[in-house]
């Protein structure tokens, strides 16, 4: 979509990370120019040069937030073996509505969770913890027991949940892990890549990335755990 391609690298976004979104994300778009009252994409983008305010509101219009509980089964099944253990303190960076951090804290208890995301009104549904049967689906049957109509039970909602931008300078550490998957390393730039690592290791001594993600090239700052995961660990 030529707006995308014209719009993205402006933003520090990455095209490559929005082919199987961009469908999502045009129409969150063609609903901005509907009501600013704009004949189409070409009167956008003369209106993002005129008033240099509108780039904010397009980047937030770029947020993805495509998640559910126990997303790639595999990642909490080796974390919940090999990584987690009760007191460590983990950081989930880009939480939607609270899917990640909720499943960390069923998978294992007694960890200090710090969940964060951009956008208020999904940390207000993750607070909320109510949620449908397909956000349920990958979950094993003795987890779902902590469900009541779709209702996470107040003794697995030990979570802070923050307002932040991964792109900012992250919460108070230190962390014995970070969680940061299908975010800064599929939509954003290599140099906006990069600097989040950067920050991600001043803070964290273990990260986690989405399964088809990989972090930038030649970067020093991790190193392979269990790279089939995505899990790796402060060089």
């Amino acid at each position: 979509m030529a707006f995308l391609q014209w719009a993205l690298p402006r933003l520090g976004r990455r095209w490559a990370g929005y082919r199987k979104v961009r469908r999502q994300v045009c129409r969150r778009v063609r609903r901005r120019i509907e009501v600013l009252g704009l004949d189409g994409y070409e009167a956008y983008r003369g209106h993002l040069e005129a008033r240099p305010d509108e780039w904010a509101v397009l980047d937030g219009l770029l947020n993805v937030t495509i998640s559910r509980f126990n997303r790639d089964r595999g990642v909490f099944a080796y974390l919940r073996d090999e990584v987690l253990e009760p007191g460590m303190r983990v950081w989930s960076a880009g939480c939607a509505s609270g899917e990640e951090p909720y499943t960390l804290a069923l998978v294992c208890e007694g960890l200090d969770i710090v969940a964060t995301d951009v956008e208020p009104e999904l940390l207000r549904r993750a607070e909320a913890a109510r949620y449908p049967p397909s956000a349920l689906r990958e979950l094993p049957g003795e987890l779902l027991t902590a469900f009541t109509d779709g209702v996470l039970d107040e003794r697995h909602r030990h979570v802070t949940f923050l307002r932040h931008d991964v792109r900012e300078e992250p919460p108070a550490g230190p962390f014995d892990l970070v969680l940061c998957r299908n975010l800064a390393f599929t939509y954003f730039d290599d140099a906006i890549q990069r600097a989040t690592l950067r920050r991600f290791a001043r803070v964290g001594s273990a990260l986690v990335i989405g399964a088809h993600e990989r972090l930038p090239d030649g970067q020093r700052e991790f190193e392979p755990w269990a790279p089939q995961h995505g899990v790796f660990r402060l060089h």
